[in-house]
């Protein structure tokens, strides 16, 4: 398979922002965030043609008046400049079918749908906040691929923007909610006096040689999982916290085996603060409203059910202390104060860190261009991050969840033949049974 980019060009708004909006300010959580780019790529079955990939480009231009920062610039770690840049906008052509692709892709091969790697240090300078790339497939399938910067949003800023593209596409944006950049008023930014910067973001300090897997998690696997997980201490585990669970017991067994001996496991696991906050804040809130949770645990007892209690307490904790705290005056010195004790953790010899994101909920099967609903959604990290665990919704939207997972190499090894994960999961399987490829096959 090949992946060819035919065409580049700039997206601007279709209409120039008011020079009273031309200076954004990021919110303290914007700082601190790493400067990589959240990606997402959707896949949809098409019978597209040359007139509506002027439309992808119109709406998105369109789309650009209500999320004017995106089209802007970093200016320093405060201010995004927003002057109408514009974002940048890829074609490409993919010399496959659609239906042969997805019979088992690989992450190697889905970076190349993506306008930029994920880790790319571009997301932290002067760079463009959202890049896009649609690619077409022979057959008239296409994959939509968005990679916002984490500078300005995360990855339920990606999904409203996300979601009002398409809206607009279809020619529905007026019943989208319009995006609320109430971040900035809710964490103030601080003005970082000079040479003195931000504390390093975790996730810079855990590189390794790695590799990443796909593990997906039907939802009968998932309930009867759920059954074996729950204990006096959490009756109904979620479905999120009994499958971070076992990926994190699998992986700690494998590093147990692998260095022979056991180590203190910490995972820190992303949480949506506009959920947890009293009352909740708006989903269409932008910026970076999310924070991590540790929860931790000896390897030498690394049973199902405790692992279970500890991701529950440690969210528990989170919701009734620390998030009054990230609302508070000294929401900078609780924020440092938190990096700077897992950093201690991170870089200790003792410790074995791990990095769970879940995108469950967000609904993205639901994002429709004018294709219909897409055939599949993913969303992958670099392969250079290891003990990184990234969870969301599977096809089907009956509650199954797709896993990437990465590790160490040594690691992966053990962890891809740990029995009890593969009573739950499936290794990369097809994103499209036979009967349903055969049948899109005599279609297209």
């Amino acid at each position: 398979m090949k992946v060819e980019i035919s065409a580049k060009e700039i997206i601007k708004p279709s209409s120039s922002t008011p020079e009273n909006l031309r200076n954004f300010k990021l919110s303290l959580l914007d700082q601190l965030a790493p400067p990589t780019y959240e990606p997402l790529l959707l896949f949809y079955f098409s019978n597209s043609d040359t007139g509506f990939h002027f439309c992808l480009k119109k709406s998105l231009s369109d789309t650009l008046t209500r999320f004017f920062p995106l089209a802007g610039r970093l200016k320093d770690n405060i201010t995004v400049d927003c002057s109408d840049y514009g974002v940048v906008y890829l074609e490409a052509r993919v010399d496959c079918l659609l239906s042969d692709f997805l019979q088992q892709p690989n992450a190697d091969t889905l970076k190349e749908f993506l306008p930029v790697e994920d880790e790319s240090i571009d997301a932290a300078g002067g760079e463009a906040l959202l890049l896009v790339q649609s690619s077409f497939f022979s057959c008239g399938g296409v994959a939509i691929g968005v990679c916002l910067s984490h500078k300005f949003g995360d990855a339920a800023t990606l999904s409203t923007f996300i979601k009002s593209w398409a809206a607009t596409s279809l020619g529905s944006g007026e019943t989208v909610q319009q995006p609320l950049y109430n971040g900035s008023s809710l964490f103030p930014p601080r003005a970082f006096s000079e040479g003195v910067i931000p504390p390093p973001t975790l996730l810079n300090f855990t590189k390794g040689k790695c590799v990443v897997k796909r593990f997906v998690f039907a939802a009968p696997k998932i309930a009867a999982l759920k059954s074996i997980a729950a204990s006096a201490s959490v009756q109904q585990p979620t479905r999120v916290e009994a499958v971070t669970a076992l990926i994190w017991k699998s992986a700690m067994n494998a590093s147990r085996t692998n260095l022979g001996f056991s180590k203190l496991s910490l995972l820190s696991q992303s949480v949506n603060i506009r959920r947890t906050t009293e009352p909740p804040l708006p989903e269409n809130s932008i910026g970076n409203l999310l924070w991590y949770f540790p929860a931790q645990k000896d390897e030498s007892d690394a049973e199902l059910q405790g692992l279970v209690q500890e991701l529950r307490t440690g969210k528990q904790d989170f919701g009734k202390k620390y998030v009054k705290k990230l609302q508070s005056k000294d929401a900078y010195e609780e924020v440092t104060e938190s990096l700077k004790e897992e950093l201690c953790m991170l870089i200790s010899n003792d410790i074995e860190f791990y990095n769970c994101t879940s995108l469950c909920d967000f609904y993205f099967y639901d994002i429709d261009f004018g294709w219909g609903k897409p055939t599949w959604v993913t969303n992958i990290s670099g392969r250079s991050l290891k003990n990184v665990v990234r969870l969301m919704d599977a096809k089907g939207g009956d509650g199954g969840i797709e896993a990437w997972v990465t590790l160490e190499e040594q690691d992966m090894t053990l962890f891809e033949e740990d029995k009890e994960l593969l009573a739950y999961a499936s290794l990369n399987p097809r994103v499209l049974n036979i009967t349903a490829m055969d049948s899109l096959k005599s279609c297209l």
